[in-house]
């Protein structure tokens, strides 16, 4: 086996082992976890998430899973797919960074919360 592939393939190791590093760091970042019907009943502000006009003309549907990250003011400072279509998560991301939140709190203190939303696209 030539040298070179060996080092590509540690390099390979090494940049899978980090991207596991960061996601595990930046999932200790909420205070709270909260289920999403909490989540949806503390929505303030929630506008609907709209189809691109790509997966309209595909005739895509299915199920998108985001991880949402709210900040003490219940403004959302981050949104992941974690599960779907990236067609149909598209509109879902752009819709739900406009969501705005009553503040979660923990022993009457405003704290930083995260939670899971799930959207159902039919066409």
């Amino acid at each position: 086996m030539p040298p070179y592939r060996n080092l590509r393939s540690h390099a390979r190791i090494r940049r899978n082992l980090l991207s596991t590093l960061l996601l595990f760091a930046s999932l200790g970042q909420a205070d709270l976890k909260v289920t999403e019907a909490e989540a949806k009943r503390a929505a303030i502000e929630k506008p609907p998430p709209v189809l691109s006009p790509v997966a309209r003309q595909l005739k895509l549907s299915g199920t998108v899973e985001l991880g949402v990250e709210i900040d003490e003011t219940g403004t959302v400072t981050e949104v992941r797919v974690d599960k779907g279509s990236p067609v149909l998560a598209a509109g879902a991301v752009k819709s739900v960074k406009k969501w705005k939140f009553e503040p979660f709190t923990k022993d009457g203190k405003a704290v930083k919360a995260s939670t899971t939303l799930v959207f159902e696209f039919k066409q």
